[in-house]
């Protein structure tokens, strides 16, 4: 695909909404509203000559070509944003880390813990999709399964649980998130009849089940550090799973980002 054809805004759009799976939660990642966005992805597709997305009820789905275009734009953004100049011009390595809504949201907690070298730039990427660490889409990211990818290097944490947290026992009505998250399905499972409100972002059902109005599903490791919430079910065995440090091989040996899985490990096994 000729890289001509577009720029590199264009692009970290495309990213944005391609990663984020639709046009809201994309806004917020960029900065741009959703209407702008949508006019853009048009634009950018009229441009190529190629439809990019499949636009359904609830988010935007990638095509053929629109998953083509990825690669190209993961390559590019590898090849532009790799190193940046802090304002007194000294080059800063960019380390990108890559977690879901809740381990980025503990990590974001004990940020001071994390930084300790000015040629280092954290660029934190909440996202419940795995992005490609051997496409360089992330330096380092936190997954819930063991790398199996021979380019990729594993190192494991602990095992995270799950179960159900409310305000109180007595709350019937559910947070159900969309997505196809483990817990986003077992909550669409379990439901059965019961009332629930619909959330695309888990980060509004939490603020729901502090106000008292839902339940939801939640590591424990998030719920049990909540105030105003308890548990309210035994944890769920099904959702369990280990969680792992992953990085490309080549990258783990750069002593910048070795430092930082270090201090990233070190905070995700303390809590």
């Amino acid at each position: 695909m000729n890289e001509t054809n577009f720029d590199w805004d264009d692009l970290r759009l495309f990213l944005s909404v391609a990663r984020e799976g639709g046009l809201a939660a994309a806004a917020g990642a960029t900065g741009k509203s959703a209407p702008t966005l949508g006019r853009r992805m048009l634009a950018l597709e009229k441009r190529l000559g190629q439809e990019l997305f499949e636009r359904l009820p609830r988010g935007y789905k990638l095509t053929g070509h629109g998953e083509a275009l990825l690669a190209t734009a993961i390559e590019i953004e590898h090849r532009v944003t790799p190193i940046t100049r802090s304002s007194g011009g000294v080059a800063s390595l960019r380390v990108k880390i890559s977690a879901g809504t809740w381990v980025t949201r503990l990590l974001s907690r004990h940020i001071n813990h994390l930084i300790d070298d000015p040629a280092v730039l954290l660029q934190f990427i909440s996202a419940d999709n795995v992005l490609d660490i051997a496409h360089r889409e992330a330096v380092i990211g936190i997954r819930n399964q063991r790398p199996s990818q021979i380019s990729l290097a594993g190192r494991q944490i602990k095992s995270i649980k799950f179960a159900v947290y409310a305000s109180h026992e007595s709350i019937a009505s559910w947070a159900s998130v969309t997505g196809s998250t483990p817990s986003a399905n077992w909550v669409k499972n379990n439901i059965g009849d019961s009332p629930y409100t619909e959330v695309s972002n888990p980060r509004n059902a939490l603020d729901m089940a502090i106000a008292g109005a839902v339940k939801l599903v939640l590591p424990t490791f998030v719920g049990n550090a909540e105030e105003g919430l308890q548990q309210v079910s035994e944890e769920i065995p099904e959702l369990e799973h280990m969680q792992w440090l992953v990085t490309h091989h080549e990258d783990r040996h750069v002593p910048q980002v070795r430092r930082v899985i270090d201090r990233l490990y070190n905070v995700l096994i303390e809590s």
